[in-house]
């Protein structure tokens, strides 16, 4: 069940939703707006002509940091990630659902290709996978509103929260966006 905003804002003072900083003014009827941090990680496409899965991707992807007032433009077709400025948390007993914001929608910009899931016990800055499906470049400025988090009750309390051991938790507690760490699902084989 999703939550409205009287019990967003209950869960919220009992500590079982955090969202550092805090504004009642950016809760919705279902959700909360969050705002665009300025980090973000682009395609580094000079140095890498491939994505291989099973690698590390240190290389893959430089960072940049915007200025104030400096926009980010994203072109037609291009994808980086960006970040959540708030740190954005739930207990073990609420999961958070990251969703665009309609008006930037209609300018063709996806604010998460397949990732908008917060898991239970984890509390980071979210990292945000943007690209632009629209015809036109599109300009993102550092403390805009990028995207709302809608919180919704698990039908109990999960015994093993986000960065439990034994867990591949590889997001846990990010604080700056991080690329891809799928080469750790892959097991290398010792000589």
């Amino acid at each position: 069940m999703v939550l409205s905003d009287k019990d967003i804002i209950k869960e919220q003072k009992a500590g079982n939703i955090t969202i550092e900083p805090f504004n009642k003014e950016d809760v919705q009827p279902a959700s909360v707006d969050l705002h665009l941090d300025k980090h973000f990680l682009i395609f580094n496409t000079i140095d890498n002509f491939v994505i291989d899965v099973r690698e590390k991707s240190e290389k893959l992807m430089t960072s940049k940091t915007l200025e104030e007032d400096t926009p980010f433009i994203l072109q037609p077709k291009q994808f980086a990630l960006g970040l959540i400025k708030e740190e954005t948390g739930v207990s073990s007993k609420l999961v958070g659902r990251l969703e665009g914001k309609s008006s930037l929608g209609r300018l063709g910009l996806i604010i998460h290709t397949t990732a908008g899931y917060l898991d239970p016990g984890n509390s980071l800055k979210m990292t945000l996978e943007l690209f632009n499906a629209g015809p036109l470049p599109i300009k993102l400025y550092a403390n805009m509103k990028i995207a709302q988090m809608a919180f919704e009750y698990l039908s109990s309390p999960c015994e093993r929260p986000y960065g439990s051991e034994g867990l591949k938790s590889k997001y846990y507690k990010d604080m700056m966006p991080r690329a891809s760490q799928m080469h750790e699902n892959f097991v290398k084989e010792t000589e």
